[in-house]
This record gives C-alpha cells, structure tokens and sequence, in this order.
C-alpha cells in the first residue's frame, strides 16, 4: 500500500471537509421575510401606511413585562444629521434614529456614491435605534411616544468642527423640560445619547431610561453579492455576561429562549456581516437586558435602567452611547469589553488574531490589502520552511524510489501482506518516512482555516481593490482567473509528486485540481491570492528540492 500517497488525500479531504464544516458554521439560513415586504418599493413609511415610526413596542416599567404591539398613529417630521462618517434621521416622534448610512462603506462595489445604510425603516427592511423614558413619569407609553421640537431641521458636521451636537425638547408639563442630546464627534461611530430633565416642580421626578434595537427578518445587505455561494454569516443578537465577555442569539432561537440578563454596564448589539449597532450603558450602572419578538415578527433587543430620581428644582442626565458602524475590532475595544468580538473568528481565534495584527502591519507598510495578504503568505511560507522542506524531501526521495516501489508491488501483487512489509523495509534502508509529505500539510490546515475567517470577517477587505480586474478582495473572482490559476498550479504540484501507483489512487488525484478549481470558483478573491501565492512558493521550494535530491542520488 502506498501509505505516504493515501495520507495525502486524506489530508487534503480533511481540509475540504474543514472547510466545509467552517463555512457552515459561518452560515446563516437566510430569514423568511414577509413576501409583501419583499414585493414593494423602498419608499420610506410615513403615516398614511399605517407604520409610523412613532409607534413600537415599549417596554413596562417592570423588565420582566410581557410585549404588546401598538396600534398605527401620526406622522412626524425628522431631523436629519451629517458628520464625516454618518448620515442619521432621527424622528422628532420619540426621537428614535430610523436611518443611518456610512459614507465611508459604500453600498456597492460600483455605486461609490451612494452609502451602505445599515439603519432604515421603509418597505424594504425596517431596523432602527430607539430610546425614551418609562417608569412614573416616562415620557413613552403604549398610548405613545412623545414629539419633540428641535431648532433646525438639519445639522451638519462643518469643517474645522470637531463636535456637533443636536437638542431634542419636550416639555413635559409647565414645571419639566426634558431634552434629548445627541452628540457626535468627528471620525466616530459612537453616537451620545442624553436625557436632560429639567425638573422646575416642587416634586420629585422619577424615570427609567430604555434603549432598544428594532429589527425585522429581511436578508443581511451587507452579505449579498459577497461570493460566498449564498452563503449567510451570523444575523442576530450580541451581549456580554458577567461570566462571558461574548455571547450569541440568533433571532430564530429568541422566541423560544429569551435572553434575561442583570448587570452592571455591559452592552447589547445585533450584528450582521461587517456591521453592527450597540447600546452601551455607563459601565458603573445596574442594567436590565433583554430580547424580545414581537406578534408581527420583529426582534428587539434592549436594556433598561435603574430607576432614576430627579430632586425638586433641579436637573438630571440619563446617558448612554449607541455604536452604528462597521466592525472594527480595535475601536470597538476601547469602547466596551468583549464588543471587539463581535469580529468573530470562531474557534481558531488565536491563530486568527495575530494574522489579523499581522496582515494590518503589512498593510500600514504597502498601502495595498492584497499586497498584505501574500506578505502574510511569504511569512507563513518562512515560518513553516523547516517543516515544509521536509515534507518535500520525504515526497522527493518517495519519487525516487518509486520504480522500487512498482516492483515490489508487482512481486506481491497476490499477497498484500508481504507486499506492505517489503515497502516498510525499503522505507527503513532509504530512510525515508512515508508520513513525512502529509504531517506538515495537517499542521498548516488551522492556519488556513484561520486565515479563512479573517479574510471573511474582517471589514477592512470589504470593497478593498488588488490589481488590475480584482477590485474587491472579499468578493469572488468576477473572471475566475485566480481560480483557474490556482487549478493549474495544483496540477504542477502534482507532476512534481511520485504518482500513485494504485490506479484508483492516481485517477483521484487527476481529478483534485479540477475539483479544487470548482470550489475555488466561489471563494474571495483573497484568500485565492493565499493559496496561489502560497501554491507558487511551494512549487518553487520543492522543485529546487527535489532537483537537489536527484542529483544527488545520480552521484551516488
């Protein structure tokens, strides 16, 4: 039996079947949105089509209350914001933010113009950021929200300007004012949110601030068209526990087990692919979190807080921050613990992390991300030379005792006993170890995987353009030219291997390139780079090898 040939397809179908298992992992079933809602424009909803956004579902004072939805009521108007990195529309009805779009991460590959939304509530996809006040004297109530007025109808981030903020008012009564803050500053994802009550009675006022994410089951946006073969990563629910700094919630799992949680600060997200919006309360204040779906389908997350007091005469704040961007993992670090995981990389965490780190690095230096990504595949490819110099020398010398091998298979052709201890004992007097070609390439698998995941999950490599037709490197190649590279650079890899003496064997490994180039077909353009970058290296080092290994054995 020709042990070193059997364990190198077993080494490559263990990584097709890693790959297979990591990809489903990645995957997420696409959710079954409402047919209508799919069917229609994507005109913004107003009052005569009975969703206004001023009506949702708020909570009770007390967290543990069961949801009810409200009844349609008025249109309000809105008041839209522009800063260097966000474009809002905040309805004057609750002050909720029902629209956000990045400037800086356009929608589409050839659409720079027009800015990726992630927040939106209209025909199409209904996710929006809301907040207000409940308790005794809350301000929001199943009855309705609260209209607020606000001087300009819209607010822009100036040049020379690095803060801009935006006032809400309400006016409760005569003797309470309450305003609602929303601050920006410039190059940042994170919005401020502030309740100001000013409370001029002679009364206590007494309030709970709640902030929740609203967000039907339409198709991720940000995953579409992204070469993954219909492929769908996580959508769903994100938090942190006081025993976990990352936790997970699908949205169909929150029906059926609801998340509960009490803790001091934490936060609560939904993300999507390369994307996220978080509330996050002050880290020093007992919080209350919880998930919700509603009758009509709709996933809520949300956190509310201790019981708020404001003294007579006086005035008080109710603050939180509301994250609406991509996901960066170093920003979003210095904004809460665990938040950073929402750039997930599944088990291989610790592999991925410094790949990341590293291919950064590279990037600061080149400018270039596919330039980065084959500098990570030169440094992969110095760290595992030793190893990989010796799987090459093993399939070499494997190659050059071939004929031996032929003949040793034809002596015993009837009796496979002998057959196996003839070849273990040319083995032991070449010296050569029949599992020294496939070892190595089962240690570098994780690295692959973890690359994978990277390349995947990090936003950076969204719409991030190499040379010449790849002008995305986390879509698939629009011409299958990497792919079909990739193929043939297998097939001389292969030429370069003793070939198998058993004709099933061989008729397998005719068909890997071929195979290999199919599913490459739909793989991003990136991590293609990887392997045929990674292929040409290793066809270089093995030919100088096994050139070596025959000169040699013609001396001798």
């Amino acid at each position: 039996m020709d042990i070193q040939r059997t364990l190198l397809i077993a080494a490559i179908a263990v990584l097709s079947f890693m790959l297979v298992v990591e990809w489903a992992a990645f995957r997420q079933q696409e959710p079954a949105a409402v047919s209508a809602q799919a069917e229609q424009t994507t005109a913004p909803i107003n009052a005569t089509n009975g969703n206004a956004t001023s009506l949702e579902d708020i909570p009770e004072v007390s967290p543990a209350t069961e949801e009810a939805e409200l009844s349609s009521g008025h249109s309000s108007d809105t008041v839209s914001v522009s800063t260097d990195v966000l474009q809002l529309t905040i309805d004057l009805a609750g002050g909720d933010i029902v629209y956000a779009a990045l400037p800086e991460h356009y929608a589409e590959i050839d659409t720079p113009d027009e800015p990726f939304v992630i927040l939106e509530q209209n025909r199409q996809r209904e996710y929006i950021a809301q907040s207000g006040l409940i308790g005794k004297n809350g301000t929001d109530t199943r009855d309705g929200r609260p209209t607020f007025v606000t001087d300009h109808a819209s607010y822009t981030l100036s040049e020379g300007q690095d803060e801009l903020t935006v006032t809400l008012a309400y006016g409760q009564s005569r003797e309470v004012t309450i305003y609602k803050h929303y601050r920006f500053n410039r190059g940042s994802y994170v919005v401020e949110l502030d309740y100001e009550i000013d409370n001029r009675s002679d009364t206590d006022w007494q309030g709970v601030l709640f902030t929740q994410l609203k967000r039907d089951n339409s198709q991720d946006p940000s995953s579409q068209n992204n070469g993954m073969m219909g492929m769908q990563p996580f959508l769903g629910v994100a938090y942190r526990t006081t025993e976990e700094r990352f936790e997970k919630l699908a949205f169909d799992k929150m029906r059926d087990k609801p998340l509960k949680l009490e803790m001091q600060g934490g936060w609560i997200a939904m993300l999507q692919h390369y994307f996220l919006s978080a509330w996050i309360p002050p880290a020093d204040q007992q919080n209350y979190f919880s998930t919700s779906v509603t009758r009509s389908g709709d996933n809520i997350a949300r956190y509310t807080s201790a019981a708020q007091t404001v003294a007579p005469k006086s005035s008080g704040h109710l603050t939180a921050q509301l994250y609406v961007g991509p996901k960066d993992q170093y920003a979003l670090e210095e904004i809460s613990e665990g938040l950073e995981l929402s750039v997930d990389y599944g088990w291989l965490w610790w592999i991925a992390q410094p790949l990341f780190w590293l291919l950064t690095q590279i990037h600061k230096l080149v400018g270039n991300w596919g330039l980065a990504i084959i500098g990570v595949t030169l440094l992969v490819k110095i760290i595992f030379f030793q190893l990989n110099a010796t799987a090459f020398r093993s399939m070499a010398n494997m190659r050059r005792v071939q004929p031996k091998l032929l003949e040793i298979r034809e002596r015993h052709s009837d009796d496979r006993a002998k057959q196996s201890q003839a070849m273990m004992e040319l083995y032991k007097k070449e010296k050569i170890n029949p599992l020294g070609g496939c070892l190595p390439i089962l240690v570098q698998m994780p690295v692959f995987i973890a690359l994978y995941w990277v390349l995947m999950e990090s936003v950076e490599l969204r719409h991030a353009p190499f040379f010449g037709w790849i002008n995305d490197l986390s879509a698939m190649d629009p011409y299958f030219i990497l792919p079909i590279i990739m193929g043939a650079s297998m097939f001389i890899q292969q030429k370069l291997n003793p070939p198998p003496p058993d004709p099933m064997q061989a008729k397998i490994m005719q068909w890997l390139p071929v195979i290999f180039t199919f599913f490459f077909l739909f793989f991003p353009a990136g991590l293609v780079l990887y392997w045929v970058v990674n292929n040409l290296l290793s066809i270089a080092q093995q030919y100088i090898i096994t050139r070596s290994i025959e000169k040699n054995a013609a001396k001798s």
